[in-house]
């Protein structure tokens, strides 16, 4: 089933794929590479430093693609922000003031409930996805009315879900008809028509999209994610206080035993989503990455160009229309 609520711009998209929003790797660059190639693109506006710099980038953004458009004759894909709704953002009610101003199509809502931004952004024309990591937490979201529920699945990267992907896609489908995004695992284009067959609309691709040249991840990131496989993924609580997916080579190479890490929340390597307070951590903080599951599935560093082109030849030959 495919959700009507997608159809204003179905045919814009060269895939029912999201490029995940991720803290301190989606970037400007990558954001216009996934618009421009078919592809949602996203991003958390806490990435930029200021809700000025948040409004620079969605000019920037908004003037690049238009330019594509104007070049190709085929408008971009959505540009999707993700608010961090939590408390703890002190800057929630400037950036929605500024996101209304812009009008984004699309807006991804994490760690809280939507409701707050709901009527604003719904009054400005945006569709608004929460992301959810249980059956409870969908519920709720689909009660407050979001358009669109984001599932974290187990073996998402970053905070991650606990849920069986079958099980929790099946579970709210029973009794939601918005826009169903699986987020957790797909790292190829056959994973993808799965998700379809599934009874989702759209997926997130994360890691898969971290090891992109136009990432802002640092290059040591991109090789180890290259090198790494599925196996080399940790679940922990010990960086956020949340359940989260984190790559053991990087805690190794930070003088951590992954097998013997403090207690939960213990380390702090970004749990406060102050961008300012990047520059006063500990350097080895900032070196301890995320990674999913679908980590098995990152072989080399490509242009998103060729990322998305490969995928969708997967997703083609798997039967995805």
């Amino acid at each position: 089933m495919k959700s009507k609520r997608l159809d204003r711009f179905r045919e814009r998209l060269t895939l029912p794929l999201i490029a995940a929003p991720m803290f301190l790797v989606s970037g400007l660059e990558l954001v216009v590479a996934a618009c421009r190639n078919g592809v949602i693109g996203s991003f958390p506006t806490v990435n930029c430093r200021s809700t000025e710099q948040l409004g620079e980038w969605l000019t920037e953004i908004e003037t690049r693609l238009q330019q594509h458009a104007d070049t190709s004759g085929r408008k971009a894909a959505p540009v999707c922000p993700n608010l961090i709704v939590h408390r703890s953002n002190a800057r929630l009610e400037q950036d929605v003031k500024l996101l209304l101003r812009h009008k984004p199509e699309i807006v991804i809502t994490s760690v809280g409930s939507p409701a707050p931004v709901l009527k604003p952004l719904h009054d400005a024309g945006a569709l608004v996805f929460a992301d959810v990591a249980s059956i409870r937490h969908a519920e709720r979201a689909a009660e407050a009315g979001a358009d669109g529920l984001v599932l974290l699945t187990a073996g998402a990267g970053g905070q991650t879900g606990w849920l069986n992907p079958f099980a929790f896609v099946r579970a709210v489908r029973s009794f939601y008809d918005g826009v169903i995004v699986l987020a957790g695992g797909i790292s190829d284009g056959h994973a993808l028509h799965a998700a379809e067959v599934l009874g989702c609309d759209l997926a997130y691709m994360g890691t898969k999209f971290i090891a992109t040249r136009e990432s802002l991840a640092d290059e040591r990131y991109k090789q180890m994610l290259v090198e790494a496989s599925a196996d080399d993924i940790l679940l922990t609580t010990a960086f956020t206080g949340l359940q989260t997916n984190m790559l053991k080579p990087s805690i190794v190479a930070a003088g951590l035993d992954p097998d013997d890490l403090p207690a939960r929340g213990a380390i702090d390597i970004g749990k406060d989503i102050d961008i300012t307070a990047r520059e006063n951590r500990p350097k080895r903080w900032r070196d301890i990455w995320s990674g999913g599951h679908s980590t098995s599935g990152v072989m080399d560093v490509p242009a998103v160009d060729d990322l998305v082109a490969r995928t969708l030849s997967e997703y083609r030959g798997a039967g995805g229309a």
